[in-house]
């Protein structure tokens, strides 16, 4: 059950409240009431334009705090919800949370879709170093470890300063992160992502890594120069920059940088790409350019607002939705044919029809998805994140 209000409120010479009736705060789900002020109270504040109540039990509730305060709209659960003063000045102070309020909130700043990605692309990766079954070492185990922890580190400075620099756009696109919904206060957002890329770095120095240390810098640089609002930068404004950036992250930094971590670092090895590492490249270039257009489908309505001239701005919905589609079938076809090709009987079925299971479950879906709804769009992106993680479990197989 969730409640939300969203409006604004006048300052007023002296504190308020105001008691709602039981028949405006009792509603079926999903209607919308829209109140006025009225009385004597007109004089000192606009109460909030829209209430929205998605419940299927009536609700009974006081608004008790006004301007710059939360405003408690479910006990059950104990929900907050920030409320903007008409000053529109930041808000710096934060409401108190339980252990386990901080930890979801810290899971929805980290963005757990992208971790997860990150975590197994390295996994998968550093597996194709593996050349005989002693390989399977505590030393490689350790490796991966040490290349997992600081590109995570790093991966959550990236999303997080993404996060602190479109606040304004998130209160339209994504108002559950904690940023936009006020859980997170700019400050404490400053200090996490500054926190995680200090330990990325610090971690990656005492690694001695060369391949993991230059990982993490370069995503560093990019992730920065991609979202940071200062002059020459937030490139994320520019659709074939923005990406890029990405495609360069996610197709050929972690294939290779983590590729050679693991082959250089730690087995001592010469520096040489097998074919298993430019096929994973050479594919997930693709999986890349559709993560970077297909992100900004269900964020239309907020990037046309403040200005962010995406693909998805500049050509519509229902085009960069069919582009991505196409780009993915055509990377099961070359994959496909790449597994067809292998001299080694095991990986050349399972390339095969992993794939081609692939291909026939993205066409399936795609045909169902309702483009008119914000909810099937944003489901069907993070189904596209499930293939990207189902890629990753057949990479390694590909000899």
């Amino acid at each position: 059950m969730e409640s939300l209000l969203i409006g604004s409120f006048q300052k007023s010479s002296s504190p308020l409240s105001f008691p709602l009736t039981a028949d405006l705060c009792s509603l079926p789900t999903g209607h919308v009431l829209k109140c006025k002020a009225f009385g004597n109270l007109k004089r000192h504040c606009a109460v909030p334009t829209i209430l929205r109540v998605q419940r299927s039990n009536s609700i009974h509730q006081h608004c008790k705090s006004i301007g710059q305060r939360s405003i408690k709209l479910n006990q059950r659960k104990n929900l907050k919800f920030i409320v903007n003063s008409a000053s529109e000045h930041s808000i710096e102070s934060e409401p108190s949370r339980s252990p386990s309020n901080a930890l979801d909130a810290f899971y929805r700043f980290s963005r757990p879709h992208t971790v997860i990605g990150t975590a197994l692309s390295i996994i998968s990766v550093s597996l194709l170093a593996v050349q005989k079954s002693s390989d399977l070492s505590p030393l490689f185990f350790t490796g991966v470890l040490e290349a997992i922890v600081a590109a995570l580190f790093m991966n959550i400075y990236i999303v997080g300063l993404n996060q602190i620099s479109d606040i304004e756009i998130d209160k339209v696109n994504k108002p559950y992160l904690p940023l936009a919904s006020g859980e997170y206060s700019v400050t404490t957002g400053v200090m996490i992502v500054t926190s995680f890329a200090i330990l990325s770095f610090w971690l990656g120095w005492i690694v001695g890594s060369w391949p993991l240390f230059w990982a993490l810098f370069i995503s560093f640089i990019l992730g920065t120069a991609y979202s940071i609002n200062l002059p020459f930068f937030r490139w994320k404004r520019f659709a074939v920059v923005a990406a890029m950036c990405i495609f360069a992250v996610r197709a050929v930094i972690v294939q290779v940088a983590f590729y050679l971590h693991v082959q250089m670092y730690v087995y001592g090895r010469p520096a040489v790409l097998t074919k298993p590492v430019i096929f994973a490249t050479a594919f997930m270039s693709f999986f890349s350019v559709v993560i970077a257009l297909f992100k900004d489908i269900p964020d239309i309505v907020g990037d046309k607002i403040y200005g962010i001239q995406s693909f998805t701005v500049r050509l519509g919905q229902e085009k960069v939705f069919w582009i991505c589609i196409a780009l993915l079938e055509m990377a099961y076809a070359v994959a496909i044919f790449v597994g067809a090709k292998s001299t080694c009987t095991w990986s050349k079925w399972t390339t095969v029809i992993g794939h081609t299971l692939l291909g026939l479950l993205l066409w399936n879906r795609a045909k169902s998805i309702d483009l008119k709804s914000k909810a099937s769009i944003t489901a069907f992106y993070m189904f596209i994140w499930k293939l990207f993680y189902a890629e990753y479990l057949l990479i390694p197989l590909v000899r």
